[in-house]
């Protein structure tokens, strides 16, 4: 009986993923599941460090924000229809209040990076990351944004 229960519990990470994943506790103790391996991790090395040193504290680990406070990342409809105002976003910040997912976000964000080279790391890691498939910003893009400080 033992090692049939084992059986279907290894059957069962196996189909939903739950082996390829790891589990995070979040700061409302709630316990969720983020790729162990994300694709984007490897594909965009830069952007992930920039990301988890800069983007983290708001957008969360998992890319799903604070709801009320921060917006998701992950799923983004904003994002995914705004690339360039996202390169914007991360070298100049923004006060604007923008709309995400049906919710509406007005916690201004500060500039996160100084140079046109890191806003396209992080921008490409973030439209590719926790299943986002988004495309890609390229250096051109970023370069047609004059840097406001």
């Amino acid at each position: 009986m033992i090692v049939v229960m084992a059986g279907l519990i290894f059957f069962a990470g196996k189909t939903f993923g739950f082996l390829n994943h790891k589990v995070v506790e979040t700061t409302s103790k709630a316990i969720v599941y983020i790729p162990a391996n994300d694709p984007a991790d490897a594909k965009y090395p830069q952007g992930a460090k920039i990301f988890k040193e800069k983007c983290v504290a708001c957008h969360q680990l998992t890319g799903m924000g604070i709801p009320g406070a921060f917006p998701p990342l992950k799923g983004s409809d904003y994002l995914k229809a705004n690339k360039k105002s996202a390169l914007i976003h991360v070298l100049n910040g923004s006060s604007e209040t923008i709309t995400v997912n049906g919710a509406q976000y007005s916690i201004p964000m500060p500039p996160q990076v100084d140079n046109y080279k890191d806003a396209v790391a992080v921008v490409n890691y973030v439209l590719n990351a926790w299943g986002n498939n988004f495309g890609t910003v390229t250096l051109a893009d970023a370069k047609d944004i004059k840097i406001v400080r």
